[in-house]
């Protein structure tokens, strides 16, 4: 684990942004991308983090965190799905197939929770019982596990500009995809879930829910793209406290971006007017569990790269012959 005072050392470094001699940039609310020459795309993952919908704060490691698990785990399934990574000429970066992302999120879930308006939890303490085409119940618990993992589709930021939700049945209803497309895609999505609940159950924790997103690429193929079983994407618990807090009602033991958002709900914050200032202190455990993550489920050290991370990242996309030599 990266003691703390290698992480307060970058803290006023966080990686912000970059601007880089490209063009077409897209911006994101973590990540920029530059189209390339032959069907490839340059996809920079900074170490902005966002929740409520906003980017909140920068922390130490947490893009070089997501960009290298991400592509750890698109090795590991790797034999379920295609996916988009090429290759890794920085710890912040990823080289991939330029794909044609579909417009529906894939939420795979296993257990009910969650408190944001697409939630199961959520809409099941509203008393909903058919949620996104399944039905729950009576005298279901928050933080329950299903019988079985369900995917629960919902839009891109639609008509409201949030996610919307989706049935299974609409995705295909609707025209979001063609119904042997989706058919491929739901497929891939349960077997990585599968595969991850398996990795993080060897880690001691419980991989809980996740989103995945899949396009397609100039050959037509399906592929996984974007990021997988990260702490942004993704809800883990620890499961050796899991069954005891269930069963007195406690909230489970996380390993995700659900700490920030608990810190700002504990100030009275959540996503309205301006965020409270949060402490230092708050940042560096923020990035000691993203790298924790890391190490849990890849079982290797996380290697820190150099801050600040520009020029760094600008050397080696020369090196791998991405900017030319000279360019800033």
């Amino acid at each position: 684990m990266i003691i703390e005072q290698t992480i307060l050392t970058p803290l006023s470094q966080a990686f912000d942004e970059i601007d880089l001699p490209l063009p077409g940039r897209q911006s994101g609310k973590v990540r920029e991308s530059y189209p390339l020459p032959q069907g490839r795309r340059l996809l920079v993952t900074t170490d902005r983090l966002s929740a409520f919908d906003r980017v909140l704060a920068r922390v130490p490691y947490k893009g070089q965190v997501l960009n290298q698990l991400s592509h750890w785990w698109f090795r590991q399934t790797a034999d379920l799905i295609d996916h988009h990574a090429l290759s890794e000429p920085d710890p912040n970066a990823l080289v991939a197939v330029d794909a044609a992302p579909f417009p529906v999120e894939v939420i795979v879930r296993g257990y009910l929770t969650g408190v944001t308006s697409t939630a199961l939890w959520y809409r099941y303490s509203l008393g909903e019982r058919h949620i996104y085409g399944y039905h729950f119940g009576e005298g279901l618990r928050k933080n329950q596990s299903l019988p079985q993992p369900i995917i629960t589709p919902t839009t891109k930021g639609g008509p409201s500009g949030h996610d919307e939700r989706l049935t299974c049945a609409e995705v295909v209803e609707k025209g979001y995809l063609d119904a042997q497309t989706w058919e491929q895609v739901q497929a891939a999505a349960l077997g990585i879930f599968q595969r991850g609940q398996a990795v993080a159950q060897r880690a001691g924790l419980i991989l809980v829910d996740t989103k995945y997103e899949f396009g397609r690429a100039p050959d037509g193929r399906v592929l996984l793209i974007d990021e997988v079983h990260t702490p942004d994407s993704s809800r883990f618990w620890t499961q050796s406290t899991y069954a005891e807090r269930f069963e007195q009602g406690e909230e489970p033991e996380n390993f995700d971006k659900e700490f920030v958002r608990l810190a700002y709900a504990e100030r009275g914050y959540r996503g309205e007017g301006e965020p409270p200032a949060l402490p230092d202190a708050l940042w560096v455990a923020v990035s000691q569990r993203y790298i924790g993550l890391y190490e849990r489920l890849t079982g290797t050290a996380f290697e820190p790269g150099g801050y600040p991370v520009p020029p760094r990242l600008v050397e080696n996309l020369r090196l791998a012959g991405i900017l030319p030599e000279g360019e800033e």
